[in-house]
């Protein structure tokens, strides 16, 4: 099988692809210099739609609705778009090894794609309870949603299992998205998850507690402080029972699991140098080895802000890194100089009604504002972090566009707290006078 040379390779086929493309394009890549290899068989599309719009009962999201770049308010790629700026789009097609030395990709089929530039833009796989050999969980209906095939699972399921009991296990953004939406198609909704309270990586009790509430008004249960040990099935394998660590057994039809995910690097293992759990680059996207990129969920990288190395999993940022690689990738070639990668570190979420907003870093002292009574219609609350006497970190729940972008601005310049007492009470106000 003769090999396919391409200038540059983008590896992954998500929301960094898909921006990177668009930036590549704007960058003017020639045509037939550029292809995106990627396992499913779609072109990008902003995957936050999948645990949102695309499981509505009604006026449900359906791609190519929310292709590339429709998310951050820019054009919709479809397939026609990238074959009309001559970028190979190679689908169902799964990279099994990688070897940076030779400059050379192989599939699973035995093709093999030479590149000059790489990108990895591999993203993120869901953690299965299989992995951790939980009993019972490679039953049927027990499912995980990472990309568009999964959500179809889901939706067939949901259909087949009508008003039926759900069990989510997981407390993250997954377990909180995915909660609401299967309520909404009136399903018996129960949420499992070991820690205290919910998104415990960023929320604090007093936020947790809001959501918490509201969840419970909707009528879902949620039970803390312990995890699914075990699965039952029936006759045709499918779950009929979640067995919890604490004794108890939920009745379930559907188990959707949301916990956690892990950076694709496998295929690079050995070739780049890692921290964190990541590729590790610098403010460019320059992985350790010439030429080669990484992007997304897969780079650990300097943010300024803190003057340390992270690793962030969030939309935001593989849109943002995906763009800033590109753009170092030209700039290189041109011999020209681009601004380091300056990230302010972003996260988001809507489910029901809510709609909150974080952006900084959630460290430090906290203090709550606001109304947080779940009772509350359209309640607006939210919390500053304080570190070193800094506002460093904003939460907003409910906020208009206009207040958003104040939080954001007060994460990003960290102004100094008089009191902790008094920004309790000034609550937004404070964030309006930066």
């Amino acid at each position: 099988m003769a090999a396919k040379a391409f200038k540059h390779i983008i590896v992954g086929g998500g929301v960094s692809a898909g921006y990177a493309a668009r930036e590549f394009a704007k960058q003017g890549v020639k045509p037939g210099e550029l292809a995106i290899i990627s396992k499913e068989a779609v072109a990008p599309y902003e995957r936050p739609a999948l645990s949102k719009a695309y499981l509505f009962p009604e006026g449900a999201a359906r791609l190519p609705g929310f292709n590339v770049c429709v998310g951050s308010g820019g054009e919709r790629l479809l397939a026609e778009w990238y074959a009309e700026k001559g970028i190979s789009l190679i689908l169902s097609t799964e990279i099994v090894k990688a070897d940076l030395t030779s400059k050379a990709l192989i599939s699973a089929a035995g093709e093999t794609f030479n590149y000059q530039t790489l990108m990895i833009a591999t993203g993120s796989t869901v953690i299965r309870l299989t992995d951790f050999g939980v009993q019972g969980a490679d039953a049927k209906n027990i499912l995980y949603l990472r990309e568009v095939d999964d959500a179809d699972k889901l939706i067939e399921v949901i259909k087949a299992k009508k008003n039926g009991k759900a069990v989510v296990v997981g407390g993250g953004y997954i377990g909180l998205e995915l909660s609401a939406v299967l309520k909404l198609n009136n399903l018996d909704v129960t949420m499992v998850y070991p820690e205290p309270w919910c998104m415990p990586r960023l929320f604090t009790a007093g936020i947790a507690a809001f959501y918490e509430g509201y969840y419970a008004n909707k009528g879902i249960q949620i039970i803390k402080g312990t995890v699914a040990v075990g699965f039952n099935s029936n006759a045709d394998g499918e779950v009929k029972e979640v067995k919890l660590k604490d004794g108890r057994v939920l009745e379930a039809d559907i188990v959707v699991v949301g916990v956690g995910g892990r950076p694709l690097t496998t295929l690079f293992k050995g070739q780049v140098e890692e921290e964190k759990g990541g590729i590790k680059t610098d403010g460019f996207f320059k992985t350790s080895v010439p030429d080669v990129y990484a992007v997304g969920d897969v780079a650990t990288f300097p943010l300024k802000l803190y003057n340390e190395l992270r690793r962030v999993e969030h939309v935001d940022h593989s849109r943002k890194s995906a763009e800033q690689a590109v753009k170092a990738i030209f700039a290189s070639e041109e011999g020209k100089s681009i601004e380091e990668y300056d990230y302010l570190p972003f996260f988001y979420s809507r489910a029901f009604d809510l709609s909150w907003q974080f952006y900084g870093d959630n460290v430090g002292d906290t203090v709550l504002f606001g109304d947080n009574d779940p009772t509350t219609p359209k309640a607006k609350f939210g919390s500053y972090w304080i570190k070193d006497g800094k506002v460093v970190g904003a939460f907003l729940e409910g906020g208009t566009p206009e207040e958003n972008k104040v939080i954001a601005k007060v994460a990003k310049v960290q102004p100094p707290a008089e009191s902790l007492e008094q920004l309790a009470k000034e609550g937004l106000a404070f964030a309006s006078k930066i």
